[in-house]
């Protein structure tokens, strides 16, 4: 530390100072040049934008059936595309995705006490194996199944497809038996 210096930085002192490094100055900045646009060749090429209408609203006539909504977010859908999805089914997509999640997992860990009651049944050991593979595979591919399936339909035929399959391929050994059983 140099002596004498101190307490420069609490006063207003040597500012003048030809010691002192306050950079370079900032340079000015030209002004942006516009430039013009480029002129389209002729105004019957440019696409018109798609037309779209608010709710409460029926397009009629020549073209009507390219018309697309407009919801109140504003965002707009063609009627083309797919609307989108709303928070109440992708709540729902979630929970049996979950469910079915949980139903893999309970076919897997009943497996280890099935398997006494298939030696007793005298099943080979390939055709156990086989089964229990597709037994735990069955829940995602009726997930994909019932969302691939369901795809143009309205929302509540996917709810009613997941909802069956909640109900059918529920692991009834893990359930009946437990993992380490009686």
């Amino acid at each position: 530390m140099t002596p004498g210096r101190d307490d420069d930085a609490l006063s207003w002192d040597g500012d003048d100072d030809p010691t002192l490094d306050v950079g370079a100055a900032p340079e000015a900045e030209a002004p942006p040049v516009d430039e013009p646009e480029p002129v389209s060749a002729s105004p019957a090429s440019v696409e018109p934008e798609p037309a779209a209408l608010p709710d409460g609203f029926q397009a009629v006539g020549p073209g009507s059936e390219t018309v697309g909504r407009i919801a109140p977010d504003g965002t707009v859908t063609m009627p083309d595309e797919q609307a989108p999805m709303g928070n109440a089914m992708l709540v729902a997509l979630g929970v049996f995705g979950g469910v079915y999640l949980l139903f893999t997992l309970g076919w897997i860990l009943s497996a280890g006490r099935l398997e006494f009651f298939s030696i007793l049944a005298e099943v080979p050991r390939v055709a156990f194996v086989v089964g229990l593979v597709l037994a735990a595979a069955a829940p995602a591919l009726w997930f994909v199944t019932a969302f691939v399936l369901t795809r143009g339909r309205p929302a509540w035929m996917r709810i009613v497809w997941l909802a069956a399959g909640a109900v059918l391929l529920l692991p009834w050994p893990f359930l009946m038996l437990g993992v380490m059983g009686q």
